[in-house]
């Protein structure tokens, strides 16, 4: 029988280094060929929009959708997972955490193989719950000493840093300006719904990470021609999925500044088939649009988390 998990199993079981390991290890499987990843497809309603995304690995043995709907009301996910041997569905699994988490991890990956050995300072743009998670996941794979956080409402910037203060034991303070919050950064993160830039390439330092995982829309980007243009190393988690959704990128591909042919996948430096940075000096940058072969990894270790630990339900979804 399928194992039903809601959204308070999911956050009992599923931490960041797990997440992390899970990313970590699929998206390897990406660049050695044993998984296959589809690019979301959306079907726009009046009131709402239907996303549907799907993947499969066979080194893990699985295959999953990840399907939800974005309203006025809010979003709502759900993962499905399947055994790939049999067909048979291992477990239905809310996924509103575990994508926040997925997500974070991402920007986690490509800090611990893009950023320089001593980051430690960190500028974000955004403050809400995705976030969260991006703080999370560099502060696992770094020593962070200090991180500036930026957004539009001082109000939230302020509540937001002194939350992230006490979840991380690290000093977040609440930036005074956008340029603010890049400058003399090592890690630069944003995760915001802007839809006109908020980052600007002339405020980045050389040796800089950028992490811009706040969009997955063309008609979206965070940060400015001049951010790609500055960026010696451009990776996506997906170059196909990419084509369809990174309007960070879309720009610099449209006026020339760059070709896909010089943007590589993340899973392609995990695997060290190209380089996370040739020198202390780069400018590195993984643009994360969020990949169907990225939940079901993740999904797949929450899974297997709530079998040793006895939690959820058992439904039978098939009863003859």
């Amino acid at each position: 029988m399928a194992l039903l998990l809601t959204e308070k199993d999911v956050t009992e079981l599923l931490d960041m280094n797990t997440a992390i390991a899970a990313v970590e290890e699929v998206l390897r499987d990406q660049a050695d060929g044993a998984a296959t990843n589809r690019p979301r497809s959306r079907v726009a309603m009046p009131a709402s929009q239907l996303h549907v995304m799907s993947a499969g690995d066979k080194r893990l043995g699985v295959t999953g959708v990840k399907v939800y709907t974005a309203s006025r009301k809010g979003a709502r996910f759900l993962v499905l997972l399947y055994e790939a041997e049999s067909g048979d569905m291992l477990a239905m699994i809310e996924a509103d955490r575990l994508g926040q988490m997925r997500t974070g991890a991402a920007s986690g990956v490509a800090t611990k193989h893009m950023a320089r050995a001593d980051a430690d300072t960190v500028g974000i743009y955004g403050t809400g719950w995705q976030a969260e998670s991006q703080l999370m996941a560099v502060c696992s794979v770094r020593q962070i000493k200090s991180i500036t956080a930026y957004g539009r409402d001082a109000e939230r910037r302020e509540a937001f840093a002194r939350k992230m203060t006490s979840m991380l034991r690290v000093e977040v303070a609440a930036a005074g300006s956008a340029e603010e919050t890049a400058r003399g950064k090592s890690i630069v993160i944003t995760a915001t719904g802007a839809r006109e830039p908020v980052l600007k390439g002339e405020w980045i330092d050389p040796g800089t990470h950028l992490n811009v995982a706040g969009s997955n829309f063309l008609s979206k980007a965070e940060v400015d021609v001049e951010t790609i243009k500055r960026a010696s190393i451009i990776a996506v988690d997906s170059i196909d999925d990419s084509k369809l959704e990174a309007g960070d990128l879309m720009p610099a591909i449209e006026r020339g500044v760059i070709s896909w042919e010089s943007v590589t996948e993340l899973g392609r430096i995990i695997a060290g088939r190209d380089p996370g940075r040739t020198s202390d000096d780069d400018i590195t940058l993984f643009k994360s649009n969020g990949i169907a072969l990225e939940d079901i990894s993740t999904a797949l270790r929450v899974y297997n988390l709530a079998r040793e630990r006895g939690l959820g339900e058992e439904i039978d979804l098939w009863r003859g």
